[in-house]
């Protein structure tokens, strides 16, 4: 067997260990409150280990921001650019709103289930207010929120971009709350929702958001 293929293969696997091991103490406890020592302990390494592939706490964080992230940005550029060919204005920002939330949802299945868990973990992080976490967030998702914010001001003609940024900010806190915690839509509808149906739950935020958007539309008094 090839030796180098085999260092790598086991250095990729410490690696994951690592980050799983830190995704689930954070996302449980916040990042404040793990130590580097914990994580180790949890991944079954040693502390070194984790300082020599992270070099620290914010990097390891780093790490795992851009392991779930950058998949998800890029596919939900991809939807943006198919929805922004869209002529109808109404049409377009219901492909839009599409385009922002079916990748967060489609992501629940990726790294072997580990979505709902990173986006707990975004929500305590969002909560904790770290300034170095926040700077992370920040570089990971920002740059594609603006050109979905921009997106939303093409279909919303005398709309602020204050106003569009509120109500975007408001679509961010439905997919967190819808994705973190679907055992309460069911226990309020007394079993009668599936709050797994994702399909259903898109279209329900879609539906919610694209009214709250449209609000915002003042078009010329000629049209």
């Amino acid at each position: 067997m090839n030796e180098p293929l085999v260092r790598t293969q086991a250095t990729n696997d410490v690696r994951t260990a690592i980050l799983e091991a830190a995704e689930r103490l954070f996302a449980a406890r916040g990042f404040g409150a793990v130590a580097l020592r914990e994580i180790a302990r949890e991944a079954k390494v040693n502390v070194g280990s984790v300082t020599y592939h992270f070099g620290h706490k914010l990097g390891l964080l780093e790490a795992i921001y851009a392991r779930h992230t950058r998949p998800m940005n890029a596919r939900r550029l991809e939807l943006l650019g198919e929805a922004r060919r869209i002529e109808d204005p109404d049409l377009r920002l219901m492909a839009i709103l599409r385009a922002y939330l079916l990748p967060a949802f489609a992501s629940q299945d990726d790294l072997s289930g580990s979505g709902v868990r990173f986006t707990r973990l975004r929500a305590v992080l969002s909560a904790e207010g770290d300034p170095g976490a926040r700077e992370i967030i920040a570089s990971a998702f920002d740059a594609t929120t603006r050109q979905f914010i921009d997106a939303f001001a093409g279909c919303l003609p005398g709309a602020s971009r204050e106003d569009i940024v509120w109500r975007s900010q408001f679509l961010l806190g439905s997919l967190y709350y819808t994705l973190i915690n679907p055992e309460r839509i069911q226990r309020l509808s007394d079993g009668a929702i599936d709050p797994f149906d994702q399909e259903k739950a898109i279209g329900h935020i879609v539906g919610a958001t694209f009214a709250s958007l449209k609000s915002l539309a003042h078009p010329p008094a000629n049209q």
